[in-house]
Order: C-alpha cells, then sequence, then structure tokens
C-alpha cells in the first residue's frame, strides 16, 4: 500500500473531529491489517521478484476492526498524569473482545510498562508521544535472553510473550526515557553534556570518567564484567542490582505476525527493538533513535526470527544499527534457532557501530538474506560480519548489492572472527595480528562462508575492507563484485580461502592497495 496513511492522519487531526477521525482509523484498519491477504501479498512482491533464496512472503497481521480510545478508560495526555493503568484496562478490553485497535491520540501519554496481547494494534497518532516512566521499580525481573545469553532482566517498556497478530502503527513517538538507566564514558560526550550528567549526582569511578546513574547500577557492573549478571543470583541478587538490568524499549518474545510501522523508537535503556524468536516480522517506515553515547545503544537486534523484512526506515544510534543475531556460545547452540529469511530494503544508518551487522551472537546461525539499496552515513564500519572463537554457527547465504557509504569511520567491509567486545575502530587503532595459533575444529567453531556483495560505493573510510579469520576456519567463498572506495589504507585480507573482487576500485591514500596474508585462491581483478 503506496498510501501515506500517517500525514492524512495528522491532517485529519487537526481539521475534523474525534468521530470522522475515527471512522479514518476504522477504513484504515479494514484495509490494512487483514493477514495473509491478497493486497499485503502483492504490497510487499516488490521485494521478492529474482530473490536468490526461498522465503515465505510475508504478511501484515490481522487486527479485528474494533476501536477504543485510550482517553475511554481515563487516559489522560497532559505528560503529568500516569497511564498505566489506563494502558491496561484498555488492552484487556480490546483482549476480552478478541482484539481491536488501542487509539492513542495526540497529548503526551506518560506511563509504566505496557503489554500487548494478541490481535491487538498500538496506533499512536503523529502528533502523539509515549514516554515511559523511569522508575526501575515499575519494569519486572523477567526470565529473558540479552546479548545471546539466558538471563534475567527488567522487562521492555512495551513487551509481548507468545502473542500473534500484534503491531504498532500510527507514526507517533516512543520514548524510553534511557538516559535514567544508562551509565555514561566520560569520552563519550562534550563537556556541557558531561557537566549535565554530574549534576544530576549518580555515582562517579575513582578515575572520575565513568558516570553511573545509582550504586545498584555500580554493583551490577563490577559483578557482571560486560552486561549479563552471573547466573547463580537469587531472587535478591537480582533485585540488588535492578539498575544495572537495563531493559530494551520494545521487546516481543515468541510472536508470530508481528507489525512495526512508521513510528519513532527513541531514546531506549538499551536495545530499541527486539524481536526474539519470532515469525513473520514487518518492520516499516520506522524512525529508530538513540543518543551516539548511549551504550548497547542499537537500533534493531533481529534475534533468531525467521521471515522478515526490514524497509524504508532510518536508524541513528549509539551502536549497531541493523544488526542480526542468533545466540551467543551454548546458550546459543542448545535453543539451536537461526536467524533465516530477512530482506532488508532502502534503509539508512547514520551513526552507529556499524550498518549492517551480523553477530556476535551467532551461535544458532545466519543464513537466507539480502540487504540492498541502502545508505550508511557515518556509521564506523559499513558491512560488519563479526564473532570469536567458542560461538559456534554458521553464516552463510547473505547476498548484499547496490550499498552507498560516506564517511565510514573503519571498514565498509569488515570479517572479523577475534571479535572481543572492543569497537571496530578500538581494533583498528590498535593493530590486529594475522598469525594465530591453529586449533581443532569443534562445536564453537564459527564460520563465514558463501557471501555475495555487489555494487558497493564509498567516499571516505578508514580501510577499504578488512578479512581477519581464523586458521582452522578461514573466512570462505566471498564474492565482491563492482565496488569504487575511497579510503586511508587499502583491503587486507588474513586467513580466507575462495575470494573472488572483480571490478573493484580502491583509492587508498597510503600503504598498498592490497594485503594478503594466509590465504588460498583468491582472485583480485
Amino acid at each position: 500500500m503506496k498510501f501515506h496513511y500517517s500525514a492524512v492522519k495528522a491532517l485529519l487531526s487537526r481539521t475534523v473531529n474525534a468521530a470522522v477521525a475515527l471512522m479514518a482509523t476504522l477504513s484504515f484498519s479494514a484495509s490494512c491489517t487483514q493477514s495473509k491477504c491478497t493486497a499485503g501479498t502483492e504490497e510487499f512482491a516488490y521485494l521478492y521478484k529474482d530473490l536468490p533464496f526461498e522465503m515465505e512472503m510475508v504478511s501484515r497481521p490481522s487486527v479485528p476492526d474494533r476501536s477504543v480510545y485510550i482517553t475511554e478508560f481515563g487516559g489522560n495526555g497532559n505528560g503529568i498524569a500516569s497511564n498505566t493503568q489506563a494502558f491496561k484496562e484498555a488492552i484487556e478490553h480490546l483482549s476480552s473482545k478478541g482484539g481491536g485497535h488501542l487509539i492513542v491520540p495526540e497529548g503526551i501519554w506518560y506511563t509504566g510498562p505496557i503489554e500487548l496481547k494478541s490481535c491487538i494494534d498500538l496506533h499512536v497518532d503523529p502528533l502523539a508521544v509515549i514516554i515511559f516512566d523511569p522508575d526501575p521499580t515499575l519494569y519486572p525481573i523477567v526470565e529473558t535472553v540479552f546479548e545471546g545469553l539466558d538471563t534475567k532482566r527488567c522487562d521492555a517498556p512495551i513487551h509481548a510473550d507468545n502473542a500473534h497478530d500484534i503491531s504498532i502503527t500510527g507514526g507517533g513517538v516512543i520514548d524510553g526515557s534511557g538516559s535514567a538507566w544508562r551509565a555514561v564514558k566520560k569520552s563519550k560526550v562534550n563537556a556541557a553534556e558531561w557537566k549535565s550528567f554530574l549534576a544530576r549526582g549518580g555515582v562517579l569511578n575513582d578515575k572520575g570518567d565513568l558516570w553511573s546513574p545509582s550504586e545498584s547500577y555500580v554493583k551490577g557492573h563490577e559483578m557482571s564484567g560486560m552486561n549479563v549478571p552471573p547466573r547463580d543470583l537469587d531472587d535478591a541478587g537480582y533485585e540488588a542490582i535492578r539498575d544495572f538490568l537495563r531493559p530494551e524499549l520494545v521487546c516481543f518474545r515468541n510472536c508470530e505476525n508481528v507489525l512495526l510501522e512508521d513510528c519513532v523508537f527513541q531514546n531506549s535503556p538499551s536495545w530499541n527493538l527486539h524481536p526474539l524468536m519470532c515469525r513473520n516480522v514487518i518492520i516499516k517506515g520506522v524512525t529508530v533513535r538513540n543518543p551516539h553515547y548511549s551504550q548497547n545503544g542499537d537500533g534493531i537486534d533481529l534475534d533468531s526470527c525467521v521471515g522478515s523484512i526490514i524497509i524504508d526506515s532510518s536508524f541513528d544510534v549509539g551502536d549497531d544499527g541493523i544488526c542480526i543475531k542468533s545466540g551467543k556460545d551454548e546458550d546459543g547452540r542448545r535453543r539451536a534457532a537461526p536467524c533465516k529469511g530477512l530482506i532488508v530494503d532502502n534503509c539508512t544508518v547514520y551513526h552507529g557501530h556499524g550498518g549492517f551487522v551480523v553477530g556476535s551472537e551467532m551461535s544458532g546461525g545466519v543464513e537466507d538474506m539480502k540487504v540492498s539499496n541502502c545508505r550508511f552515513l557515518g556509521t564506523d564500519v559499513g558491512l560488519r560480519f563479526k564473532s570469536r572463537r567458542g560461538r559456534g554457527g554458521v553464516v552463510k547465504n547473505i547476498y548484499i548489492d547496490n550499498i552507498y557509504m560516506t564517511d565510514i569511520i573503519a571498514e565498509t567491509v569488515l570479517f572479523d572472527l577475534h571479535y572481543n567486545g572492543t569497537s571496530a575502530v578500538d581494533a583498528m587503532e590498535k593493530g590486529q595480528t594475522a598469525q594465530v595459533e591453529l586449533i581443532p575444529v569443534d562445536e564453537g567453531t564459527p564460520a563465514f562462508r558463501d557471501i555475495w556483495i555487489k555494487d558497493i560505493v564509498c567516499n571516505g573510510a578508514g580501510r577499504a575492507m578488512y578479512f581477519n579469520g581464523i586458521p582452522e576456519m578461514p573466512v570462505r567463498n566471498i564474492n565482491i563484485d563492482g565496488c569504487a572506495i575511497k579510503s586511508t589504507r587499502g583491503i587486507e585480507i588474513n586467513w580466507a580461502e575462495d575470494v573472488t573482487m572483480t571490478g573493484v576500485e580502491i583509492s587508498a591514500s597510503s600503504g598498498d592497495p592490497v594485503k594478503t596474508a594466509n590465504v588460498k585462491n583468491i582472485s583480485i581483478r
């Protein structure tokens, strides 16, 4: 459907009364939310033309032709009153009727967590802003998956479990109040921003270069190292580090027929959008924003999902932009849930650690993906594939074409099987070593193979491309055709086999245009 409903709805909300607006909403619902209908199939058919792998066509969720306003349940959009109970009662009412559309009209809607249930569309007016209460005690600690590991964490402000036919639409803004949750490094912000954090209180580390929101956060950080706490904590132990257990903004677990359309998702405590083990996922026309300094501020992490599209969307975030995952180490291999069948088209990534990223949590495997017609403008890396020994999993059958990049700080294309949790920029500055010890292949050996990259243009990169495989499992069968890259350094390839580059033009201002080590069957023209 090419009709820009969000613009028309915004006009209606300012020129007609509520009854007419409701009629328009009902008409939209009837025409655009029928699952597996001919119209829905035709809408996305262009994405499947000449698709190099088999993938069932996605379809919109099926939501009944029934609507209620949040105001009917005591909702107040004055930006002050809490709407937690109003959202809960409205969703329970719709669920008891078999589902429908919950309309959030213009205003600022302050609330605690929202749980979506089957056959419900959260329709946020273009002039509406949903802001989540930053009080950590409002968000229950639940069993979930984060960074590929089974763990416990504060539940997402918007969440759903084992639901079907759910959506968030309408074009409004959804804000996770993430700045109240996140720690901040002094090196990541300017002097005025740093001063504003110090004025909020919180806790400063001994070096004076890391601000944390509370002692609870510091305690969790000290015992966890990274972002997942030890598994031997009891309920009291988790409660003591509640502030550290930062939630994603939106997390849908084990759901089917999911749609996020037109809305702005911003300022998340950690990852912004996290579909986890879902099927038939549509991300269309969304804007995803996190501050450039936001720790773990990913745009979208599509995690062990089957049959998804991400189209016509933009990402400007603090970590990876569009990221594909499937579990980490033993937990990921035990779940054995690959991320499979994805189309990414017409998306833009601005600030971020990577534009399109696979890993590093890919232990369940990643396969059958097409990425085309995208722009990466100022990301650390353009196409970023990362893993390390111990992960296991196979990444294969990835097709990428028509990508345009500018001001890429590190590499336009990166395959790194030595990922250690640091950014690609830091890794490039420190330098990486091709000589590593050969060890036997086992279930923890990761593999990247069978990847086709075509028609890439980059104006400005730190390094054109970098392949950094491992001796026991070199990066294999990588095919690059028709690329023009202006960079400081050229192409460096370590531990790779069966690499073909045709029609590749590199304009490197220093060093050799191509350097190789420990390679086999490499053809570069």
